[in-house]
């Protein structure tokens, strides 16, 4: 898997999660429970991972809705 989206920002992250489930596009969130430990702090951010193959259509579902990736382009 890859990551599509990194973000210390809980409510966007719901926000992303939610559009990819309502797209049928399969993801994984990592780094849930380093974000627990680390308290409320929000220093670490989550990662969210998808296939390679549901990249592009991932990447043009969150620019339509206005979210920044929070990555570096390769």
């Amino acid at each position: 898997m890859d990551i599509l989206y990194r973000s210390n920002n809980a409510v966007e992250l719901s926000y992303v999660e939610a559009l990819l489930r309502d797209a049928g596009i399969r993801y994984m969130v990592a780094d849930q429970n380093m974000s627990v430990m680390e308290g409320s702090l929000g220093i670490l951010p989550r990662r969210v991972l998808i296939e390679p193959d549901d990249m592009d259509r991932a990447r043009r579902l969150l620019a339509d809705a206005n979210i920044e990736l929070g990555i570096d382009d390769d």
